[in-house]
């Protein structure tokens, strides 16, 4: 199957693929969960399939060739950057008047997809390393792994969906985790190294936190004017 010949290797290969995938699915699903947590549960569920069908494919994709996107320059810091905008982006509430409700439903489900694949193949560029180098190039692996850690991805995102149901104030934590992220991705990048002289783990923490605070902090604001 997909040119795989299952030795003793190529088995033990697969299943730390699915490990990797396994763990690395956490933020993933707080992407899924926080896109579609104020679509309709029909459309919630036809977002989800969507969005992430064409975040695995992307992935596999970035897999088969991260040695040379990791060489591009800038590439953490726009990823990053990005990934910020996403955040913001997913926590804030958006301000709907009864005439534009109908107009924002219908393309909320393709905002929501497109959040999904945006996010998921900036977050996959760092994570899809471990699975490229637990496959050792063989990209069949990297295929199947993937497949089968997809559940885990559905599932884990439907259940963050109903505790932020009840529990409003675990979007926050969602936006954090994804600033957080964009912030360690921004530090990495050798530009940001350089030009804010971030030499020490002390100031790239510092650098990260002010970063998430202040994510977190323009999207209470803009929320409490929406409910204002």
């Amino acid at each position: 199957m997909l040119g795989i010949e299952f030795t003793g290797e190529s088995i033990i290969a697969l299943l730390t693929i699915i490990a990797i995938d396994i763990v690395l699915s956490g933020d993933n699903a707080i992407v899924i969960a926080m896109a579609t947590r104020r679509l309709p549960e029909k459309q919630r569920n036809k977002a989800i399939f969507i969005g992430t069908g064409g975040a695995v494919l992307l992935r596999i994709l970035f897999a088969a060739i991260i040695v040379y996107l990791l060489k591009i320059p800038y590439v953490h810091l726009i990823g990053g950057l990005l990934l910020l905008w996403i955040a913001y982006h997913v926590l804030v509430e958006e301000d709907e008047s009864d005439e534009s409700k109908n107009i924002q439903a219908s393309s909320s489900m393709a905002k929501a997809i497109m959040t999904i694949i945006m996010a998921d193949a900036v977050m996959s560029l760092d994570n899809v390393v471990a699975v490229a180098g637990a496959a050792k190039g063989h990209v069949g692996l990297i295929v199947i792994g993937v497949m089968i850690s997809i559940p885990i991805m559905i599932f884990g995102s439907k259940l963050i969906v109903r505790f932020m149901n009840r529990f409003p104030w675990i979007g926050y934590i969602g936006a954090g985790i994804l600033a957080w992220t964009a912030g360690q991705m921004i530090t990495e990048d050798a530009f940001v190294i350089e030009f804010l002289e971030l030499d020490k783990a002390v100031e790239i923490y510092g650098f990260t936190i002010i970063l998430t605070i202040a994510v977190l902090a323009l999207g209470y604001m803009k929320n409490k004017k929406t409910e204002a």
